[in-house]
């Protein structure tokens, strides 16, 4: 039986980062417990059986470690948690989480997620981060310490300050960590974030700039093992993100809180900023799969495309293997266009 992935967003943050576009609110205390009690109840609403949870945000390790154990023992209460579920937490490396971690893996969380985005100094202040190096190393060893192994690493490419050059310094410490994944994203400038307002201020590395980064990432990484996987994700054998790989492979998907996003029983919803549930319309069609199917390395069943696709793979932006087609690294940075003319 296929087991679906369930997924608590944790909307709190210590301030906003001046790139984020994702729903988020300033923390304040008392209100991680009413909003915790509100994702019991609603958990309450939905069965099913689930073999990886996520909570995402926000800020996740922002909130009291206790209400992540309240909100974990609903579910298992409610729903079939598989014995051997992979429970991701994200965290924010600013906090001292030596004693958080603790008690994560007491309530079964196995997988952590940290925000570290560079580990050069000045570029991760200039993305409104606080914390240096120093704090991710410690809670990259705190993690362990407390018996979580299985730790991610964000990566961001493309941010103020940054070169090719120094990017080898964040490549330099993922290999002296020893860290089993990482999340390269490329930065995007969205509406309604901070950035957006000093766009035209903004001292960004040119779009030359920023492809070469992703493509220096790719190869780096794959010298330490940490294979790609997906557009923005790579890791060493075995340690993939399962619950990711959901969203992709269109395996069915629970969210739970405010604009949490879900796809059960064919169809899409999501919950809107006043815990509404809005229907979203049915998912999983041909085009879906193409569109998600490409972001993976393993690509997709080529007699999926109807329309001519030879061409990319005469440009090595594409490749065939028997009855599959995939995206290179390079096609990758250009995956949108691709997709757009494939469906």
């Amino acid at each position: 039986m296929i087991k679906s992935g369930l997924y608590f967003h944790i909307p709190f943050c210590k301030s906003k980062c001046p790139y984020c576009d994702f729903y988020s609110k300033k923390y304040c205390e008392g209100e991680d417990e009413s909003y915790c009690r509100r994702l019991t109840e609603e958990i309450k609403k939905y069965s099913g059986a689930f073999d990886t949870v996520y909570f995402g945000g926000g800020t996740p390790s922002i909130i009291k470690p206790r209400l992540i154990g309240e909100v974990l023992n609903a579910a298992k209460n409610q729903f079939e948690i598989d014995e051997n579920c992979e429970i991701t937490m994200e965290c924010n490396p600013r906090e001292d989480l030596k004693e958080s971690f603790k008690q994560y893996k007491k309530y079964g969380i196995n997988r952590i997620s940290l925000g570290m985005q560079s580990a050069v100094n000045k570029e991760r202040f200039a993305l409104g981060r606080s914390a240096g190096k120093a704090e991710v190393e410690r809670a990259i060893n705190n993690a362990r310490n407390a018996g979580i192994e299985n730790i991610s690493l964000d990566l961001m490419l493309g941010i103020p300050k940054q070169t090719l050059s120094s990017l080898d310094e964040s490549l330099d410490f993922i290999d002296k960590m020893k860290v089993p994944h990482v999340s390269a994203y490329m930065l995007k400038i969205e509406v309604g974030t901070r950035f957006y307002e000093m766009k035209d201020r903004l001292a960004l590395p040119d779009e030359d700039e920023v492809s070469a980064m992703y493509l220096k990432t790719v190869s780096a990484l794959n010298q330490l093992g940490i294979k790609q996987y997906e557009i923005s994700n790579f890791s060493k054998s075995g340690y993939e993100s399962r619950h990711n790989l959901k969203y992709w492979e269109l395996v069915p998907y629970l969210g739970i809180g405010k604009t949490a996003h879900s796809f059960l029983n064919g169809r899409r919803f999501y919950y809107d900023t006043e815990f509404n549930i809005i229907d979203d319309g049915e998912g999983g069609s041909v085009e879906e799969r193409i569109m998600l199917g490409l972001r993976l390395t393993k690509g997709i069943d080529k007699t999926l495309v109807k329309k001519p696709f030879e061409q990319y793979i005469k440009t090595g932006l594409m490749r065939e293997n028997e009855s599959r087609i995939s995206l290179t690294p390079e096609g990758m940075l250009v995956s949108n266009a691709i997709i757009n003319e494939l469906i």
